[in-house]
């Protein structure tokens, strides 16, 4: 892998630039979609050992948080 330093993932947009290593590139077109499949290719990695478990762990985290945020944002309350 190249010198990320995976312990700054913090964002989807860093979610993003782990699956751009390998050539993957999510847009569905609504972000919360965009979210769910970024979470489906991350699981893909990590079954198949391309990933690490705490890379894999740490995007996770982000992923959840970020899928909150963009589902209260569509009730309105952000």
């Amino acid at each position: 892998m190249s010198k990320w330093d995976f312990s700054e993932i913090r964002t989807l947009y860093d979610v993003q630039q782990i699956l751009k290593m390998f050539n993957i590139y999510v847009y569905v077109g609504k972000r919360i979609w965009d979210i769910e499949m970024t979470a489906l290719e991350l699981d893909n990695l990590y079954n198949m050992h391309v990933i690490s478990k705490d890379v894999w762990l740490r995007s996770k985290l982000v992923l959840q948080r970020e899928h909150r945020l963009e589902e209260d944002r569509s009730k309105g309350e952000l």
